[in-house]
């Protein structure tokens, strides 16, 4: 059912992208499988024009949501069951990070939005770039040229090689998140390297924990378990 539920709601962001945006100003491709140094990235959909090039990150959910860009994970509640997801901020994160290793671009030319297509009602304060309708609105308010034309092309170009070439599948991508998450020595996030830090006030104050060695860009963490390295 999950499955189906992300399906339906890229169908649905991939015909609001048809109808909303010129195509001989937008270049669209989705479903997109990157190679990285860290695994892979799966982007669901990807806008190339000379505004920038925009990863449109999918999320199809009903009822309230709650989240802030710092937490780690947000809340869905229906009928008051509350379920938990992974923040699609840091999803974004990365994927941006990727796309401009692999495209050899820098990450100021790349935006990225959450567009949540389900029936849902956002009761906390969330960026200006997570949006749960308008998107063809939110797109063309980029309206400064970044990209020069033959820029445009060229990334085109680089794309559609690779759809063509690759052989990475769901599968391969599956398995590359559940290597990147279990790692206790490389950042699931951005790719750096985890240290070992010790928490130095408050009531966990001694214990320790991985962190990325990327702080403060990049603030993840996890558990310390004695005898993983």
């Amino acid at each position: 059912m999950k499955i189906l539920r992300g399906w339906f709601g890229e169908k649905i962001t991939t015909f609001n992208m048809w109808l909303s945006l010129d195509k001989r100003t937008y270049h669209k491709f989705h479903n997109i499988i990157l190679p990285s140094k860290n695994g892979t990235a799966q982007i669901d959909h990807l806008l190339v024009s000379v505004y920038g090039i925009f990863i449109v990150e999918t999320k199809n959910k009903k009822g309230w949501i709650f989240g802030s860009e710092s937490r780690s994970e947000w809340t869905q509640t229906i009928f008051k069951e509350k379920y938990s997801f992974q923040n699609p901020l840091r999803q974004t994160f990365r994927q941006k990070k990727v796309l401009s290793e692999f495209l050899e671009l820098n990450e100021s030319l790349i935006y990225t939005v959450v567009y949540f297509v389900g029936d849902c009602t956002f009761k906390s304060p969330l960026p200006d770039n997570v949006i749960n309708s308008g998107l063809g609105r939110y797109i063309k308010w980029f309206q400064t040229p970044i990209l020069s034309h033959q820029d445009v092309e060229h990334v085109i170009k680089i794309l559609e090689e690779h759809i063509s070439n690759s052989t990475l599948s769901k599968s391969d991508h599956i398995r590359s998140l559940h290597q990147r998450h279990t790692s206790n020595t490389v950042c699931p996030k951005c790719g750096s390297s985890l240290v070992e830090r010790t928490v130095k006030k408050g009531p966990m104050v001694g214990s320790r924990f991985l962190g990325c060695s990327n702080y403060p860009t990049c603030r993840f963490t996890k558990s310390f378990i004695i005898g993983q390295r």
